[in-house]
């Protein structure tokens, strides 16, 4: 933004959004706390038509140039342009890009935004972590529509771990226990059913997952929990109920947790094209 000043403005000229440039032009002007310089960004600079508007301007305002261009050629362009007008320029990547070139001896890839799409990925996996957590065991089935994947099952069929491990890699879960005798969220049965997984398991080995459970937090032996009646009457419940809400059904017998994360993903992929079916940050 301009700022109501006689200073010659500094126009950051960038290929990708400015946010670098922005950053070490500030980092240098907060060392003069008075300063009046206004500092305008240019961002996503590529042809020679942007060019000879941007410094046109710089002209006009008598201004100078820092530029963070990643593209030799539009950089290129960028400095012949400044030379032949005369306009003060300041390269902020060049020097160095051409020593890592040497140093390296390779070419950069030379895609503005690469450092902002990395952090952006990283948030993205907190925030993905964060949301899971807090949408774990049928937390929030209000929300359910704001997950990227839902997972269904009854319990010890490895609801949680399986949408910490999917989480981790930027995915936003939701699970939702079943449990014969509580109802079961209208929400899950209002959301899209592509993106609904309904986990199921032999009953030989659940009960041996639930039985391990048992022994380790001192339950009731007898417990229902363990009862193979009353088991392969949870396991039917859950059947009919991803039947009625048109869910994938997963079988996780025996699967490790990354074999299954990457079942589903592949699922998705194929439904909805590559990470296409991944919701927008505005739809959450």
């Amino acid at each position: 933004m301009e700022e109501n000043s006689n200073m010659p403005p500094i126009y950051i000229v960038s290929g990708g959004k400015g946010v670098a440039g922005n950053t070490l032009v500030q980092s240098m002007l907060i060392q003069y706390p008075k300063h009046k310089i206004p500092v305008i960004i240019e961002p996503e600079v590529s042809t020679q038509e942007q060019i000879d508007k941007i410094t046109d301007k710089v002209i006009e305002k008598n201004g100078v140039i820092a530029h963070t261009m990643v593209d030799h050629v539009a950089r290129r362009k960028l400095i012949d342009t400044c030379e032949k007008k005369e306009i003060r320029h300041f390269d902020l990547v060049g020097n160095m890009t051409d020593y890592l070139d040497t140093v390296l001896d390779m070419k950069p890839v030379e895609q503005p935004g690469l450092f902002r799409l990395r952090d952006m990925e990283y948030y993205r996996r907190v925030r993905a972590i964060e949301f899971t957590m807090q949408h774990d065991d049928g937390q929030h089935v209000d929300k359910l529509a704001t997950a990227d994947i839902v997972l269904a099952g009854v319990s010890r069929t490895g609801k949680t771990p399986l949408s910490i491990y999917l989480a981790m890699f930027g995915w936003k879960v939701a699970n939702v226990p079943i449990v014969p005798g509580t109802p079961v969220p209208e929400t899950l049965f209002q959301i899209d059913p592509k993106r609904v997984f309904g986990l199921t398991i032999s009953m030989a080995y659940l009960i041996a997952q639930r039985s391990s459970r048992v022994n380790r937090i001192h339950m009731d032996p007898n417990s229902d929990y363990i009862d193979r009646r009353k088991v392969r009457m949870e396991l039917d419940y859950a059947a009919n109920l991803y039947k009625k809400g048109g869910f994938t059904v997963l079988n996780i017998t025996n699967k490790p947790v990354e074999f299954t994360a990457n079942e589903i993903l592949t699922i998705l992929t194929s439904r909805f094209g590559s990470e296409k079916w991944k919701l927008d940050e505005d739809q959450h």
